[in-house]
């Protein structure tokens, strides 16, 4: 189906985008790493329940963590071998986590489930919810919650974006595995019950683009080249033209939005029986010798991805994992992937450069700079005194999707993000 043009939305930043380092290298599997260290946290909520001990055999696809509770997922081992320790570390995001490290014994012995011909909708669901899926995206909601709306829906939206600058990952699953996708999608459809599938794909991809458009059964909607046009709710006005109020899911503007990554999941859980126990991640920035698409099984350290990759080309000001708007910056390379892990970047003084903040002028730019109209100086403003309740009033920062916008334009460089951040939580523990 031929491409039409999407709309466009208040706001956002235009960013070069260097997606040229990596989009163009053909996806690669990393060899699975002598040991792994799985965390039981992979997806947004609690954490999983760990379920084996010191000294067990294990095979690759098995489950190691239960999920706890619905806003949580089921964790699978990505190697054979043998549970050598159980320990507490802390992750990129400062928060401690339980890990699992298994030694893999190299003999890819595999524990998959059965897999499923022409499913009904409950066994598509169930199927997403053992197989340990969450959104690939970014966010990592488990996927299972998505899929049972409490509200009617009537459409599917793919999210093809890929708005955050460097990652490819997206791109090259896009290419390299377009049908898988398509029945993904239409696994999804059934399962909530439409028929009505779109996808979004930012117009700097049109090898993407031209792959969906073979598809009859696809709306494929080209949407401009924008950050943070992958955001959930920018994506459904972009698309479809309907507004998702404050305060509400897509599910009661009629819509279910799954990335694409998700959608490629779906399809190898319900055809395979494979549960969600590796992913792409793009490995880029001017400081890795070689910008590379990666499989990279779950728990795999950081430090081996890089070492695949040729290794520096230079020293790194910024290591960050994820992209360089929304990820987190890590200390060093001792890091080990999540389902949630996109790219691993590694940015020279020039890709990362950032002054001192100075004081705020008052200019307006990140409001003018914000997708969600909010009023992110006035966060700011007051989290900088320690007064959050006035933080969170005046700047309605719940409402914020910490895309970043309004600190890349700030000519004041103002810790626009880490106020917000500071604000939610401290709303939080009071709430709590």
């Amino acid at each position: 189906m031929k491409a039409i043009k999407g709309k466009s939305f208040f706001g956002g930043v235009h960013i070069n985008d260097m997606k040229y380092l990596s989009c163009n290298a053909v996806t690669e599997v990393l060899p699975a790493p002598e040991e792994v260290a799985i965390s039981t946290l992979q997806s947004l909520g609690k954490p999983a329940t760990c379920c084996v001990n010191v000294g067990d055999k294990v095979k690759k696809g098995q489950l190691i963590a239960d999920a706890d509770g619905v806003v949580s997922s089921d964790v699978f081992s990505s190697v054979s071998g043998e549970v050598v320790k159980i320990l507490e570390l802390v992750g990129a995001h400062g928060v401690t986590e339980k890990y699992i490290v298994i030694k893999n014994d190299m003999l890819e012995t595999e524990q998959y489930f059965n897999a499923l011909e022409n499913p009904t909708p409950e066994q598509i669901k169930e199927r997403i919810k053992e197989a340990g899926i969450v959104g690939l995206g970014g966010a990592g909601f488990p996927t299972a919650v998505k899929g049972a709306p409490k509200t009617p829906v009537d459409t599917l939206i793919l999210n093809g974006a890929e708005c955050e600058p460097y990652l490819t990952c997206d791109h090259r699953l896009m290419v390299e595995n377009t049908d898988e996708i398509v029945r993904g999608a239409k696994l999804i459809a059934k399962a909530i019950g439409v028929s009505n599938i779109i996808i979004g794909i930012e117009n700097n991809k049109p090898d993407c683009i031209a792959a969906f458009e073979k598809y009859e059964d696809i709306k494929v909607v080209s949407l401009k080249k924008k950050y943070p046009m992958g955001s959930e709710k920018h994506i459904i006005y972009a698309t479809t033209g309907r507004k998702v109020g404050v305060g509400k899911l897509p599910a009661d503007s009629g819509v279910i939005v799954q990335n694409v990554a998700t959608a490629f999941a779906v399809c190898e859980a319900v055809e395979k029986g494979k549960p969600l126990f590796e992913r792409i991640v793009t490995v880029s920035g001017k400081a890795v010798k070689e910008p590379k698409n990666l499989w990279v099984k779950l728990g795999t350290p950081v430090k081996d991805i890089i070492a695949y990759c040729g290794g520096e080309a230079c020293s790194p000001k910024k290591i960050v994992q994820g992209g360089p708007m929304t990820g987190v910056a890590l200390a060093n390379y001792d890091e080990y992937t999540h389902k949630t892990t996109s790219g691993v970047l590694l940015l020279t003084e020039k890709e990362a450069a950032k002054n001192n903040p100075t004081p705020c002028i008052n200019c307006g730019r990140c409001a003018d700079a914000c997708p969600m109209l909010l009023m992110p100086m006035n966060t700011e403003f007051y989290a900088a005194a320690g007064d959050y309740e006035n933080a969170a009033k005046l700047g309605n920062t719940l409402s914020c999707i910490e895309c970043g916008a309004c600190e890349y334009v700030c000519p004041a460089n103002r810790p626009l993000i880490q106020a917000i951040r500071k604000t939610k939580a401290a709303v939080c523990a009071k709430k709590c």
